[in-house]
């Protein structure tokens, strides 16, 4: 699959699409899938314009509102995670996730979804220490802080999120905390000075997508927020192992600017080398025929051991490569299209599918979800993961064969609230 990722949209879809086009036709090739990582902006009629934390002169209605409306279609199926300026009250009628426009699927706070066989997760909003463990207390209308304290991740969703088995790609709208030292950290410094202070204090970026990061070891990672390019490369440590080198002690030798595709097969284990001819078929290393000795030789006691077989090569590191990527802006670096194998090529259109582990962890989570501002103790992780499994027993029995129904099958997008034009205030 050629997958599209966006940084923050800000509204712009339209300038999104048409540079997607663009790439089309220039490079002879057909996107399937969009992501776009935040700050999308998903404002339907000007009452949403009062759910979302902006300056004033920034509340305008973008063009999603042609999409939601059916004025315009989404060229593309285009999966979206929530940032820091959104509309609010939209993306929490939807906290799970849902259809927001045809074509256009919200992950909801965190989630989890497939498509053709590739699992996507994501987080919405950012971190801040004061509500990270918080229930979802805000109730609309929004005051000043609640506006702005509902787009902060809970750990609820963190928790929830950990529990996941390794996956593919995962978006965030925050940077993972200290990423910025496992890539060009001199070129980022120098592109974004302003970031020195914070990366020395060590608070650039979100602590719990740090560790998401380090426990789900996705192959791609990408989020947006500081509105800059940047890549990097995470090698997780093995278990029982020593720690990986860092990234950026030869990131200086790299572009910054670039990410190789074609090198991925480069990162698979290299074929062992043939077995020397003492060495059987099953590996065991056979001793060789006696022959006569001299009498008068002086034999030394090494040369009487046996030859061991040399351990075998340690396992090839497991890395997540990180991309961050710019706001929708003229000259600016804020979309990038990537390769991705599919489990379930599929010759027509993605199939966007439920993720059966994901639905498992939502059933086995959802009596410790609170909508008060005080937040009750959780499970420890191995009862979790037990009622996580418990949970997974019950959803092969209810859902279809295939584990994975399509969201296409259980939702359809429907018109909730009206659009621009007949949300506008009328003259007495």
């Amino acid at each position: 699959m050629k997958i599209a990722i966006e940084g923050c949209c800000h509204g712009e879809l339209d300038a999104i699409y048409a540079e997607l086009a663009r790439l089309e036709q220039q490079n002879g090739y057909k996107v399937d899938l969009l992501l776009i990582c935040g700050d999308f902006q998903a404002i339907r009629n000007h009452s949403d314009l009062a759910c979302m934390a902006v300056p004033d002169k920034y509340k305008k209605l973008g063009g999603f509102a042609k999409y939601y409306t059916g004025e315009a279609k989404a060229p593309i199926l285009t999966l979206v995670i929530g940032g820091n300026h959104e509309a609010s009250n939209y993306f929490w009628e939807l906290y799970h996730g849902g259809w927001i426009a045809p074509d256009i699927y919200y992950l909801g706070h965190a989630s989890c979804v497939q498509v053709n066989g590739v699992r996507i997760g994501g987080a919405s909003g950012i971190f801040k220490p004061g509500d990270f463990h918080s229930g979802h207390y805000e109730r609309p209308p929004y005051n000043h802080g609640s506006m702005r304290s509902i787009y902060h991740i809970r750990e609820y969703n963190f928790r929830r999120l950990s529990l996941l088995s390794p996956l593919t790609i995962f978006l965030s709208h925050d940077w993972p905390q200290g990423i910025a030292h496992h890539g060009d950290l001199r070129d980022l410094l120098r592109r974004k000075p302003y970031f020195r202070d914070d990366i020395n204090k060590g608070v650039l970026g979100s602590p719990p997508m740090m560790d998401l990061l380090h426990t789900l070891h996705p192959a791609w990672w990408f989020a947006a927020h500081l509105h800059c390019r940047f890549e990097a490369t995470v090698e997780h440590r093995p278990p029982g192992g020593a720690p990986p080198p860092q990234a950026a002690a030869s990131a200086e030798k790299t572009n910054p600017d670039e990410i190789n595709i074609d090198d991925e097969d480069e990162d698979a284990p290299a074929v062992a080398d043939a077995a020397p001819a003492s060495a059987s078929a099953s590996g065991e290393v056979k001793k060789a025929p006696e022959v006569p000795r001299n009498p008068d030789e002086i034999t030394l006691s090494d040369e009487e051991d046996e030859v061991e077989a040399p351990p075998p090569p340690p396992p090839p590191p497991v890395i997540t490569r990180f991309l961050a990527l710019d706001k929708c802006l003229p000259r600016r670096k804020f979309l990038e299209v990537i390769d991705v194998d599919a489990p379930s090529p599929s010759p027509g259109p993605p199939t966007l599918t439920y993720d059966p582990e994901w639905l498992a962890i939502t059933r086995a989570f959802n009596p410790h979800m609170s909508t008060a501002r005080l937040q009750k103790g959780y499970p420890d992780e191995a009862p979790a993961r037990a009622a996580v499994a418990d949970a997974l027993e019950w959803v092969r029995a209810h859902v279809p064969a295939s584990g994975a129904p399509r969201v296409e099958d259980v939702q359809q997008f429907v018109m909730v609230a009206p659009g621009p034009a007949e949300d506008e205030p009328r003259a007495p």
